[in-house]
């Protein structure tokens, strides 16, 4: 089971978002079968096959075992990943493009940014796992309170001054072995009540 699967397949993210497979993608953390689901989730185990059978199809749970049970044999599933993102991609007519209005302040181009970061490093995520290899990353995640408006935008002038003066410090476009990275860095007010 892998940690994390990004999903780029627009039939597998329609599947993974029935409530009924999410509860069920959840449960199959362990392995578990139609019968041993049913109780759990008050359901008839015939609902459940067809719902396993379509999570099964589309690669977001994957046999573990077959145990005969009398003149019937018990598929015991279990889920490809214990968490899942629908990448961007899915939507591909549609997803947000950063060069569409590139503007530091602006919610729309933050929310672009990230959908292209979660693309880029999903699709890459999937070609180092194939390559039995890691994928070189960086994150920074922290939490900073403003006493107003005007600290924010001071705040954010100076750090766009102090990582302007870090990529010329380090950014060598000359470099025959070196390989581009982008720089994403990302300010926004919390979400209301999760603390101050």
């Amino acid at each position: 089971m892998e940690d994390l699967v990004v999903i780029d397949d627009p039939g597998a993210a329609g599947v993974s978002l029935d409530p009924v497979r999410v509860r069920l993608l959840a449960e199959l953390a362990e392995p578990g079968s139609a019968t041993t689901l049913a109780g759990k989730l008050d359901l008839p185990r015939q609902k459940l096959n067809y719902h396993l059978r379509t999570l099964e199809k589309h690669g977001l749970v994957e046999l573990v075992e077959e145990r005969r049970k009398g003149n019937c044999t018990e598929r015991v599933l279990q889920a490809t990943a214990s968490a899942y993102l629908i990448s961007p991609r899915v939507l591909a007519g549609v997803q947000p493009d950063p060069a569409d209005s590139p503007d530091g302040f602006s919610a729309r181009w933050l929310l672009a940014l990230a959908a292209r970061t979660l693309r880029e490093v999903g699709e890459m995520l999937v070609g180092a796992r194939k390559a039995r290899r890691k994928l070189a990353t960086f994150a920074v995640d922290g939490e900073i309170r403003f006493a107003s408006a005007a600290d924010r935008s001071a705040f954010a002038t100076e750090l766009s001054q102090a990582l302007t003066g870090l990529v010329a410090k380090y950014h060598d476009e000359s470099a025959p072995s070196g390989r581009s990275h982008r720089l994403v860095v990302a300010v926004h007010p919390k979400p209301r009540g999760e603390g101050r």
